[in-house]
This record gives C-alpha cells, structure tokens and sequence, in this order.
C-alpha cells in the first residue's frame, strides 16, 4: 500500500508545486538571477533577464493543459491568448522573486521540517490515502513519510516545494496583514444576498401608450443625434469570401464500423464475459466507467433520447439490453432497479466516432487541400478534391460560418495578420467541426453607416425617450393616486392592464417581468409591505410596484454561517490586494516584452540558406 501511495503522491506533490508557483517549476531552469542558459532572451523584468527557454516552458505547459481541458483545437486566437498568458505569468514571477529577495525573506531547514510534519500540501491533504472518514488523518501522513524516507527523488521534490511555498505564504502574509471585516458588514452582505419580498406590480409599455404623432421629432435633432453619438453607428472592417470544407462528422463507414463493435461487445456478454470487465475494458463513456459503468438516475422525463428511455423502463431488472442507438452512439444497458418513477441502471458506452483509419483519411485529405490551394485558386482544388464552394462574409467582430461554426482563425488571418488579401488562398484552418480553407474575394474597411442610412433608427431612439418620459410623468399620477387610497387592481382595470404577482425573490434572483439587478429589483427592496415602490423605468417599461411582503434574512443562520462568510471574504480582499500589489510592480519596473522582435529574427535566420556544416 504504502508503495503505491508514494507512487501516486509523486506526480501529486509535482503537480500541486506546479500550481502553486504557476508555472516557474524548477525543473525549467528558470533563475530568476537572470543568469539563465539557453538560446536568447525575450525580454527584461527589471535587472532579471526572460531566457526564451523559460518562455517556451511557460507556454508549452500551459497549451497543453488548455489543450487537454478542451475538446476543439486550439485556435490561432486563443493561442496568442496563452502566448500573452505565458508572458504575464513569467514577469509575475520574476517580480515576486525579486521582491521577496528585496525584502530578504528566507526559510529555514527547522520550518521546512516543521511544515513537512504538520501540513502537506492541499493536493495531498485531500487525497483519500491519507484520510480517515473523509478528514485529513496525520497519523497516516506520519506514515507515509516514514516509507517516503527511501525515495531521495520525492524528498527532494517535496522540500524544493516547502523552499518556494513558505517564503511566498510569508510575503502574502506581510502584504495582506490587517485585513478586518466588521460583523456589520458581514451582516449587511447576507442581508442582501438572502433577504426576500414578494410583489405585486403593473408594467406600463412606453411604446404602446404614448402614439407616435405625439412626439414628433425634427431632422436637425435626428442630425445632432448623429454627430453626438456617431461611435453607435461604427462598422467592422468586413472581408467577402468563398470556402470549403470537410466536415469531421463519422461517415456511413464509421457508423457501421461503431455498430460492429457494439455487436462483438454484446456478444462478449452473451458468451460470459462480465460487464465489469467490458465496461472497462471497452466503454467510452470514461466517467462512468469508472464507476462500474453507472449512470445518474434516469426519470421519464430526463434527457435521454425517447427510445432510450423506454428501454430502461421496459427492460426486466437484471437483464441486459441488446445495442441502443442514440444520436451519440449505441448503449448497451443492465438495469439495476426500477420503481414507477425511476430507474438505477449503468451502460458500455460505444461512441459514434470515426475510426482510426477515417481520422488517417480525413487529415489527408485536409493536408492535399492545403498543398493544391498553395498553388492554385479556391475553384481548382475544390473541384481536384470534389467538394463545393460557399460563399460567406467574415468582420472583425463577427466569424461564424455554416457547417464551420467560429471561423476565429480564418478572422485573425484576414485582420490581423493582414495575409487575407483579395485573390488570396488560405491555410486550412480547423474548428471543432470541420476542415476548411477559404478564398477572399472583396474587403471593405471599417467605418460609419451614413446619416441616411440609420436616421430612421435614430428617429425611433429619440422618439422612444420621449413617450418614456411621457409614461413616467402618468406613472407618477397613477402612484399618487394610489398613495392616495385607490388601489393597484383598480387603477389596473381602469387602464385595461394586468396586475402581476411574484414568488418571493431576493436580490440576486431574475424575476419573471421585472428581469434582475435592475431598478425595478432595488426598488421592491427599498418598501415595505403595503407600501408603493416606483415609477421606475426598465428599457421601454414603466413598473408601478406593491411590496406585499418582505422576508428577513435569518440571522441566527447567519451566526451559523459567519466563520466562513469571514474567511471566503478575508480571503477575496487579500487576492484583490495581492493583484493590486501585482499591478503597482509592474507600474514602477521596467519591463521590456522583445518576444516578437526575437521570433521575427528566429523566423527570418531560417529563412535565409544554411552553409554546409563541412563548408
């Protein structure tokens, strides 16, 4: 057991240090001395040196968990995202580093020590192996370092992680020390957050009540509309295109190739093979797998396909069902219970994916697109590769195409790497999806819609603002009359208008016909019971509202729950301390960013011919 557990708690303990000193692993070699090794250097912080090895490293780490949390490729977008990611982690790094030698906070062996007896890192705290009824055990943690003492590899790691975590907890001490947060404040915040009213109000529709010859609106207001807010009426550069694409959906030999397997699986059954072992072995439904192959609770009215569902309350108990096919793939399903209303059953899960083979084909055929649209027009490798050409528009702020979905790529090619030009093939670009690769055939620049163009929408704006101000003035009429003992059904019915009634909400709550977080919420929550909240305006509505009734926040709950509203928000003001700290470095160092410089040196070096080694 014990070898296992240091096994396991190996790849933990390098896994949580990696996330503690976000990405400046030691295994990279970064120094934050700025003595670093390696090809050159990207930039500066301060007197430290960024080596682009430490940079790659960065990134490299972070594409690759980005990478492995998504099911779609990166795109060229996001990957400038986590290029600017990588930088901003390393100079965070290197500024810490700095100052915690300015401030000349160390560590010492007797604390390491100290900390490696009493408090493992959170990623091993919360490992099972070393809980007992669900809680942190130290006794089984005393053992474990007792067994770990024959593995140098992991002492040393784990000391190296004490070494770069305690001066770091020391300067988040000193630079989020004193941070206080009153009862009353604690109080107010739960208040808010779980006091209740109930109300009942009348919506007043501006553009209904008031007619439109009753607001007349000139055309020298319609042009100084224009002049004063001409940024309303901005239009993105735009590029005219024809693509084509290849779409990543499972062919009809894949279905039948899925339908096969799905075949040999129950037959693996019917010949005595035990579903724990196949479930295993076979589904690739990983989740549940783990889980024996169990699936949630399955009502009639859950999401699974109709066919799905009337098998499993069809099936006997105990039974196992020959292939279901759902739009996903095929299911093949034991139940385990079943009552009227519900049904505990578990599955080997074969999905409807394209096999190995097919994926082969596909990313051929994708890279022969590539290679004949280097050399000749969109039409002409269409028609090589037999596929057919649409025709769409892509603007800088919006990319998506039918049967591509986003074109985030094919947009950062045209816009910002300016590569887009008219007559221009580009690369094949990937989505989640498909394939594609598209000609541009126009681009038009960004600009302004003419006055001709959006004056009758200014006019409706303008219009608009008015019959709100009309409704508001005979809002307030009709608050007062009310205020004045006519009640709100009544004024209601005089005007032919509904009285709606809410459930009780809170302040965070969205509430059918008032919305949420707007006036018309603050307003409810501003009276109490019996008393008339309003007019307030909401876009093109009017509310006159009634607070039926009013719900305080349990205080006593409140007492309960108050040790760890104070930590959960100690904890908020220290992290926005830390990134305000973060942020005032980095105002006062001088930080040189030279990564695009150096990869368009790296770029144009290996662009130029090589002389021989043996020159």
């Amino acid at each position: 057991m014990m070898r296992q557990m240091r096994e396991n708690t190996k790849w933990i303990m390098l896994i949580t240090a990696a996330a503690f000193v976000a990405l400046m692993v030691f295994e990279w070699g970064m120094d934050a001395s700025g003595q670093s090794g390696g090809a050159g250097d990207v930039g500066r912080v301060g007197s430290t040196n960024v080596s682009v090895i430490d940079y790659q490293n960065v990134y490299r780490n972070l594409y690759d968990q980005i990478s492995r949390a998504q099911d779609e490729p990166i795109s060229t977008a996001q990957n400038r995202e986590i290029e600017d990611l990588a930088w901003n982690e390393i100079v965070n790094q290197i500024l810490i580093q700095q100052e915690l030698e300015r401030r000349g906070i160390r560590v010492s062996d007797d604390e390491i020590r100290a900390a490696v007896r009493t408090s493992p890192p959170e990623g091993l705290r919360d490992d099972p192996a070393f809980q007992t009824d669900g809680q942190f055990d130290p006794q089984r943690w005393q053992e474990f370092l007792a067994s770990a003492a024959q593995d140098p590899f992991f002492l040393q790691q784990l000391e190296q992680y004490y070494r770069d975590v305690i001066p770091r907890s020391k300067l988040v001490s000193q630079l989020t020390s004193g941070v206080f947060i009153s009862d009353e404040r604690l109080w107010q915040e739960f208040r808010e957050q779980n006091e209740e009213v109930e109300v009942s109000f009348i919506a007043l529709s501006a553009a209904d009540r008031v007619a439109d010859a009753d607001v007349p609106v000139s055309r020298d207001e319609v042009e100084r509309y224009y002049r004063e807010n001409r940024d309303d009426f901005a239009i993105p550069a735009a590029a005219r295109i024809r693509y084509v694409s290849m779409t990543k959906a499972p062919t009809a030999a894949d279905t039948v190739a899925a339908e096969e397997r799905a075949q040999r699986v129950s037959e693996r059954l019917d010949e005595g093979e035990s579903f724990d072992d196949l479930v295993d072995l076979e589904s690739d439904d990983r989740q549940s797998a783990a889980e024996g192959g169990a699936l949630p609770p399955i009502t009639r009215d859950s999401e699974w396909p109709e066919n799905f569902v009337d098998a499993v309350f069809n099936l006997p108990v105990g039974e196992v069902s020959e292939p279901l096919r759902t739009p996903t793939g095929w299911h093949i399903v034991e139940v385990l219970s079943r009552d009227e209303d519900q049904v505990e059953a578990r599955h080997i899960f074969i999905s409807l994916d394209r096999t190995t083979d097919s994926e082969i084909r596909l990313l051929t055929r994708a890279d022969s697109l590539e290679t004949l649209g280097r050399n000749m027009t969109l039409d002409e490798a269409a028609s090589r590769m037999g596929l057919s050409v649409q025709e769409g528009e892509i603007t800088e702020d919006f990319a998506i195409l039918p049967g591509i979905g986003n074109a985030d790529e094919a947009q950062s090619w045209i816009f910002e790497e300016q590569e887009g030009a008219p007559g221009e093939v580009s690369p094949v670009f990937e989505t989640r999806d498909a394939f594609y690769m598209l000609e541009v055939t126009g681009q038009s620049p960004a600009g302004f819609l003419s006055l001709n163009d959006v004056a009758g929408e200014i006019e409706s704006r303008i219009r608009l603002e008015r019959k709100v101000e009309r409704t508001l003035e005979e809002a307030r009429g009709l608050r007062d009359e009310i205020q004045g003992g006519a009640t709100l059904e009544a004024v209601a019915e005089r005007l032919g208008l509904e009285v709606n009634s809410t459930e009780p909400f809170t302040r965070m709550d969205f509430v059918p016909g008032l919305g949420n977080r707007n006036g018309a919420i603050g307003a409810a929550f501003s009276r109490q019971p019996g008393e008339i909240a309003g007019p307030v305006r909401v876009g093109s509505q009017v509310f006159v509202i009634r607070v039926e009734d009013r719900i305080e926040a349990d205080r006593e709950l409140w007492e309960i729950q108050k040790p760890f509203q104070r930590a959960q928000r100690t904890a908020q003001i220290r992290q926005e301390r830390l990134d305000r700290w973060i942020d005032g470095l980095r105002e006062v160092t001088r930080i040189r960013d030279n990564r695009a410089a150096y990869f368009r040196m790296v770029e144009q070096q290996a662009d130029r011919p090589q002389i021989p080694l043996a020159f």
